[in-house]
């Protein structure tokens, strides 16, 4: 039986930017990648986060669990911190 998936090691960000220390402010996310060709669980995350497609920003109240989201999906989001 043929391999039908070969995985790529120049395929995708060599490294991804450090995730900054909770803060207690608010944090804008951007989809800067597609979800397409990613796992179910990607898909979810990202949904749960309030982005739903390509090029989509949420603002959200930064804590715990959007960290540990924002870990799972870091190399298809963009994150910054937003001042009020």
């Amino acid at each position: 039986m043929p391999r039908t998936f070969v995985w790529h090691p120049s395929k995708g960000p060599a490294k991804t930017p450090k995730l900054q220390a909770p803060t207690d402010g608010k944090v804008l996310i951007t989809q800067v990648r597609s979800a397409i060709g990613h796992s179910w669980r990607m898909r979810l995350t990202l949904a749960a986060i309030g982005l739903k497609h390509h090029q989509a920003s949420v603002v959200q109240q930064d804590s715990a669990s959007l960290r540990g989201m924002l870990k799972q999906v870091r190399h298809l989001v963009s994150v910054t911190p937003v001042e009020e």
